[in-house]
């Protein structure tokens, strides 16, 4: 069937086909028996070389447990654009790392007045990726359909306004990943 397909569009517009699919903006694409696998290998490597911190020490974590950052930090302000850049890269990432999606989503929060403290916060995610460079998305092949939930919210957690934050991820059979962000309940 797919090969009739590709026939009949073939006749209809002018087309290659250049094979499996192995990169496709910026996410790289390892189609294996197991399931295909995506990652953003390169592009890490690119944010960390550009933020100067492709030489820094990995870290375990993405953000320290029980992190409360303020809008009314009192600590000296840092330049907006340049933090607006390395959140945006980030943002970008979590396309692949769902393990970051947390982390960069609490600086995302001050983009428009920084603090060094949310500048080190940020750069506590680039040590992260440092260590975690190889981690993706395997979706992997399985006969076996079974969907789960889960959720967490830290109920009132954002010290500036009271918001909760809340996120949850739905899996899709055994071990492939569907979605994962977090939100605000207002």
């Amino acid at each position: 069937m797919f090969g009739e397909f590709k026939e009949v569009m073939t006749k209809e517009f002018e087309m290659t086909d250049i094979g499996l699919m192995a990169y496709y903006l910026g996410i790289e694409v390892n189609q294996r028996e197991d399931g295909s696998f995506i990652s953003q290998e390169g592009y890490a490597r690119e944010i960390l070389k550009k933020f100067r911190m492709d030489n820094s020490k990995s870290i375990n974590t993405p953000v320290e447990c029980g992190v409360k950052l303020s809008k009314h930090d009192e600590e000296e302000k840092v330049d907006p654009t340049f933090f607006k850049s390395l959140v945006g890269s980030l943002r970008y990432l979590t396309c692949t790392r769902p393990d970051i999606h947390y982390a960069v989503g609490i600086v995302s929060h001050y983009m428009e007045d920084p603090t060094t403290t949310h500048l080190k916060i940020a750069k506590r995610i680039l040590r992260y990726i440092k260590g975690t460079i190889d981690f993706g998305l395997l979706y992997s092949t399985s006969n076996h359909f079974k969907l789960e939930g889960y959720n967490d919210s830290d109920w009132g957690g954002d010290i500036d306004d009271r918001k909760s934050t809340t996120g949850f991820s739905m899996w899709l059979r055994l071990h492939v990943f569907v979605m994962l962000f977090g939100s605000e309940i207002y």
